[in-house]
């Protein structure tokens, strides 16, 4: 594994840890009043365009950082949907 490829699953894990306190909190509180159902619909489309990118490129840390970072966005807007 090259040094490019470590930066890259670095800069991707710490997207992915970004998202972790905001999906506990409302997961435990169920309070989405002030998290903006607009700004998590425009990011779970541009992580999943990010993720169709890096298929195309055949990049892996790009694939699994916004594979998963979608994943807890549209977690997010659930719960904002759900409690919101």
């Amino acid at each position: 594994m090259n040094y490019i490829t470590i930066i890259g699953l670095l800069a991707g894990t710490c997207t992915i840890i970004s998202f972790l306190p905001q999906v506990i909190k409302t997961a435990k509180t169920k309070k989405t009043k002030d998290i903006s159902l607009a700004m998590y619909a425009v990011l779970a489309v541009g992580l999943f365009m990010w993720v169709i990118y890096g298929v195309l490129l055949n990049s892996y840390p790009i694939i699994l950082a916004n594979s998963v970072s979608f994943i807890l966005a549209v977690t997010i807007l659930v719960l904002k949907i759900r409690y919101g």
